[in-house]
């Protein structure tokens, strides 16, 4: 199958991918240059765990290539994914259209022959009627299906997401689409369910599930604060949930607040339909509220262990908002550094791959460095902020040595509570006592 995928972010390069592995030719399109140049060299402009192998591998085999021109792209296309940005509106927090549109307008231009156009990014209920009305106006006498085929690929997960799904949900009005999207994902039809639904319905359980994962974490995130003044153990109840089915063990780790693009912006958009059907989601806006608390909370947790210090230093291990991913949007951690600074705390900061991105975000407000230790000497405080498997492997001996204070911060509960308060340690964690 001959496949154009609109825009090389975290969802469009990781799908493009995984597409031209099983056998499609895949040709990942974007308007930005500066960035399809860099991939047609090799260059990986997002990093995901397992993405770089399989990248150069589907370049090397030519099933796998890049352009910004949708002249060249999408008349050969039997397939075309839209998997640009919808970010949030600045004032009302809705889905932002734009990209789509434009996308549509200029894809409408070039079809030829029968095409199915399917939509990936995350977008507004009724948004395939929209995109359907766009292409139809721009170009009238075009044969094109529009179906709604929402991702669930999880950053620094993707690729591992993309082999083993879940689910795959297709919402579909036409047979004709559905059998083409069915070829598409004939590898996956023994490994996973794949669900054929209305676009409506497909659009709604994009925004239903994320929502639903963010309450989730806020949840575990609460009830890590009340066993902080119980006495109880947040991972103890949480195993003891999670044996339950309805439940499940999954999204209920505590952290600093949830983060990224998706759970933010999806849960913003959807509180912002409910307004717009008149439906109360009060769920979802409490989800909201609590969450940019959590932020704000776990800062000043950090300040009042430096509140006796002038000018303190704090050491920050991680800045992307999850570990596996160089993400930085929405990042819990660059929020609570941002309230820190605004306290005139010092900040040296290093995370294992998220430094440029955070450059770009941070400027010269914080030190960056090369490794762990080098950003934990001289430190006042360490605050882990990001779930990296690389900062369990350090030593708590060593860190001792090497901080002005022997206080941590531990907001991802990555050190081994007790040990550290043999050493010495005066350690916060989250939901342990």
């Amino acid at each position: 199958m001959k496949i154009t995928i609109i825009g090389t972010g975290y969802v469009g390069l990781p799908t493009g991918v995984g597409l031209a592995e099983f056998g499609n030719d895949v040709t990942c399109l974007d308007i930005d240059e500066k960035k399809i140049e860099k991939l047609k060299k090799g260059e990986l402009t997002i990093y995901e765990a397992g993405l770089e192998e399989l990248f150069t591998k589907n370049i090397q085999n030519k099933k796998l290539t890049f352009s910004t021109s949708f002249k060249e792209c999408i008349p050969d296309s039997d397939l075309v994914i839209l998997a640009v940005g919808t970010p949030p509106h600045p004032i009302t927090k809705e889905a932002d259209m734009r990209y789509i549109k434009q996308a549509s307008e200029e894809l409408a231009k070039h079809l030829a022959g029968y095409t199915v156009v399917a939509i990936k990014s995350t977008v507004p209920v009724n948004t395939g009627d929209a995109v359907e009305n766009i292409i139809k106006k721009v170009n009238p006498t075009a044969d094109v299906d529009v179906v709604s085929l929402p991702e669930f690929l999880r950053e620094g997960f993707a690729v591992e997401d993309f082999f083993n799904p879940d689910r795959i949900i297709v919402g579909a009005n036409t047979t004709r689409a559905r059998e083409l999207i069915g070829n598409l994902y004939t590898p996956f039809k023994d490994k996973c369910t794949i669900l054929y639904v209305s676009r409506q319905s497909s659009e709604t359980i994009k925004y239903a599930s994320n929502a639903f994962l963010a309450m989730k974490i806020q949840y575990i995130n609460e009830m890590a604060d009340f066993c902080e003044t119980s006495g109880a153990n947040i991972y103890e109840v949480a195993k003891g949930m999670g044996l339950d089915s309805r439940i499940g063990a999954k999204f209920l780790v505590p952290g600093p607040g949830y983060g990224g693009f998706c759970f933010p912006k999806d849960t913003c958009a959807m509180a912002y339909m409910g307004k717009f059907n008149g439906v109360d989601l009060s769920l979802i806006e409490a989800t909201i509220k609590g969450n940019e608390k959590r932020k704000i909370n776990m800062a000043k947790r950090i300040l009042d262990m430096v509140s006796d210090v002038k000018n303190p230093t704090v050491a920050v291990l991680g800045s992307a908002f999850k570990g596996g991913t160089d993400d930085c949007r929405e990042s819990p951690a660059l929020q609570i550094i941002e309230i820190m600074l605004a306290h005139d705390v010092n900040i040296k900061l290093y995370d294992p791959e998220a430094l440029e991105n955070t450059k770009a975000i941070l400027g010269d407000m914080v030190t960056y460095c090369s490794s762990a230790y080098e950003a934990i000497g001289g430190a006042d405080v360490l605050a882990v902020l990001t779930d990296w498997n690389e900062f369990k492997s350090l030593e708590l001996e060593k860190i001792k040595i090497l901080m002005k204070r022997p206080q941590i911060a531990d907001f991802r509960n990555n050190f081994d509570y007790n040990l550290a308060k043999s050493l010495g340690f005066e350690i916060k964690t989250l939901g342990i006592k």
